[in-house]
C-alpha cells in the first residue's frame, strides 16, 4: 500500500514522494527493500537527503494508567545530494537491514497486532517533511515461528500482542521497547497461572526467549510475575523437538514459580527481571486476536478484532512530529 502526500513545508508546487515497499514480509535482522519515487514540482530543487525511519506504536505503563505513542527505532539515509528538476520523475531504490529485535507483526500471514511503519523524510533546501508513511510487515524468524507453532500444538491460546516501553533486565535487549505476546495457559497449567507472556529478543548469535508467568489472586503477594530466560540458535530448527523443548520451558517456569514464590527470576543467563518501575502488562494493540495456522488453538474465528492496516497508519500519522528517537 502506498500513500501519496504533498510535502506541505516545501510549499505549494513542491515535490511529492511515494515510498513502495516490496510486498514480501521482511524478517528481523534481514533486508527491507523497496523504492522511493519522487516527482518534481513546479521548480527545480536540490534534494539534500532521503531518509527512512522505522517507527512503532508503543504502550507504556504509568501509575495513572497506560498510554501509547510513536517511537522511532532506526533511521537510514537512502539517497540525496542530487538536483530534482521540475516535473522530473526519479526512483531511489533501497535495501536496508532491520534491527534484530524488530517486532513480529504476523504469523503465517495473519496479523499479531504490532503496529510498525516506515516513514519517509525528504529534505529540500533546508526544509524537511515526513511525507510518506507505509505499514511494515515483519514475519518471524524460523526459531520464533517454531516456538509459536509449538505453543499452539501444546494447547496455549493467543490472547493479545503489543509493544511495551521499557527493558527486561538481565537480557541482551537493545531497543527501548519489547514485544509481549500474551497467552492463555494450556489446560494442564490453568490452575497454576492465569497468563503467560512471551518476548523474543533476537541477536546475530541466537534467539533469547523470555517467558513470564502471572498468577493473579490467591494469597497476598501472589500476583507478581516470574521470569524465565532461554537461548536457542538460529540454525538447526528443523532437527529440534520444539514441542518437548517449549513444554520443558513452561514446566520449569511454573514449577520454579510454585517452589520459590512469586518473585522468582531464573533461567539461562540469570538477571533481575524487568527494570524498576516496569510491570509487564498489555501493550499497544492488545485487543487483537490472530488465527494463525499452528497457533490458532484457543483463538475463536481467527479475527482481527481491533486494528486494520488503515487504522495503524492513521494512528502513526496522527503522531507525526511527536516520535522520540529509539
Amino acid at each position: 500500500m502506498v500513500f501519496k502526500r504533498l510535502l506541505g513545508p516545501l510549499g505549494v508546487g513542491g515535490p511529492t514522494v511515494d515510498t513502495a515497499l516490496d510486498p514480501a514480509a521482511a524478517r528481523p535482522g534481514g533486508a527491507l527493500t523497496g523504492r522511493v519515487d519522487l516527482v518534481g514540482g513546479t521548480t527545480d530543487v536540490d534534494v539534500e537527503h532521503v531518509v527512512l525511519e522505522l517507527v512503532a506504536r508503543v504502550g507504556a505503563e504509568h501509575a495513572d494508567g497506560g498510554s501509547e505513542g510513536v517511537v522511532t527505532f532506526d533511521r537510514f539515509t537512502v539517497g540525496g545530494g542530487f538536483r530534482l528538476a521540475a516535473d522530473e520523475r526519479r526512483s531511489v531504490p533501497f535495501t536496508v537491514t532491520l534491527p534484530w529485535e524488530t517486532p513480529v507483526t504476523e504469523l503465517h500471514g495473519r496479523p499479531l497486532g504490532a503496529a510498525l511503519g516506515v516513514r519517509t523524510e525528504l529534505a529540500v533546501a533546508g526544509a524537511r517533511d515526513k511525507g510518506d508513511l507505509d505499514p511494515l510487515a515483519v514475519a518471524p524468524l524460523p526459531a520464533q515461528e517454531a516456538v509459536l507453532d509449538a505453543l499452539g500444538r501444546l494447547d496455549f491460546g493467543f490472547r493479545s500482542a503489543g509493544l511495551e516501553h521499557g527493558r527486561i533486565g538481565g537480557t541482551g535487549q537493545r531497543l527501548p521497547f519489547h514485544q509481549e505476546i500474551e497467552l492463555t495457559p494450556a489446560p494442564r497449567y490453568a490452575h497454576q497461572v492465569d497468563e503467560i507472556e512471551l518476548t523474543f529478543l533476537a541477536a546475530p548469535g541466537g534467539l533469547e526467549v523470555v517467558l513470564e508467568a502471572d498468577k493473579r489472586g490467591g494469597r497476598p503477594g501472589d500476583g507478581h510475575d516470574a521470569l524465565s530466560r532461554f537461548t536457542v540458535p538460529h540454525e538447526g530448527t528443523a532437527a529440534q523437538d520444539w514441542d518437548a523443548l517449549v513444554d520443558g520451558w513452561v514446566r520449569e517456569l511454573v514449577e520454579h514459580r510454585a517452589s520459590y514464590g512469586s518473585h522468582a527470576v531464573y533461567g539461562h543467563g540469570g538477571g533481575n527481571g524487568h527494570e524498576p518501575g516496569h510491570r509487564s502488562g498489555p501493550g499497544a494493540g492488545t485487543a487483537v486476536a490472530a488465527g494463525a495456522a499452528g497457533f490458532a488453538v484457543g483463538v475463536v474465528g481467527g479475527m482481527v478484532a481491533a486494528e486494520t492496516v488503515d487504522e495503524i497508519v492513521d494512528f502513526l500519522e496522527g503522531d507525526e512530529g511527536e516520535a522520540e528517537e529509539g
